[in-house]
């Protein structure tokens, strides 16, 4: 009996309750990360990668990662989208 093949091109990921679209996130919005559950505030910013308080989520570098466990941006979850559209 042939089994069926399945082939996923990329990685499958959850991209969190803003779907990876930064645009739907306001200035204010704070964030969880699924993993660990540490949560960026943009008031508080991240000290571990030199983030600046005041910093938006939508204006984090490229490379940016969760600080506690490495988990990708797109990975995180809205907990409220103060200012957001």
């Amino acid at each position: 009996m042939d089994r069926e093949h399945v082939t996923i091109a990329g990685p499958v990921r959850f991209e969190g309750s803003y779907l990876g679209d930064r645009a739907k996130l306001g200035a204010s919005a704070r964030l969880e990360c699924k993993i660990c559950w540490w949560v960026y505030d943009p008031a508080e910013g991240d000290e571990t990668w030199q983030i600046a308080p005041g910093t938006a989520f939508t204006a984090l570098p490229a490379y940016w990662r969760c600080p506690q466990c490495d988990g990708d941006a797109d990975q995180f979850m809205v907990l409220d989208n103060v200012g957001g559209p």
